[in-house]
């Protein structure tokens, strides 16, 4: 068994791909209209859907916009910098809302920032070693 996607509805397909494609570095892996339930799907990640787990974007069509509730908390992103992915996802529009630094409480360094829709992505530095994470 394997985590295969996790879905997030969003208000704007386009923008939303963007995002994840300019600002992460994802790939746009496959996209299909259902105009008979009028939704969308695209699917975006850094590797084949065969090969590792990849976000699914939903519009609903006419849903411009989602309250996202409080028991949603984020996606986690390993980087090799953490400083450094947030200075390129700020040069590349992203909303970075919480800078990098060590965790509260723990050494790994962390940082957020915040998809068109108001999600949260965590980005997670890489240990220097193998030690499970804080």
């Amino acid at each position: 068994m394997r985590i295969l996607h996790t879905m997030l509805r969003v208000g704007h397909l386009q923008r939303s791909i963007d995002f994840y494609t300019s600002v992460l570095g994802m790939r746009l892996l496959r996209q299909h209209d259902y105009p008979d339930g009028q939704f969308t799907l695209a699917f975006v990640g850094y590797d084949d859907e065969s090969r590792a787990s990849v976000i699914e974007l939903t519009y609903n069509y006419g849903v411009e916009r989602y309250e996202l509730g409080n028991a949603f908390g984020h996606i986690a992103i390993e980087v090799d910098d953490a400083y450094a992915a947030c200075d390129a996802a700020r040069q590349r529009g992203g909303r970075v809302v919480r800078e990098a630094g060590p965790m509260k409480h723990g050494s790994t360094v962390i940082a957020f920032v915040e998809d068109p829709d108001g999600y949260k992505i965590e980005f997670i530095q890489k240990k220097a070693d193998a030690r499970a994470r804080d």
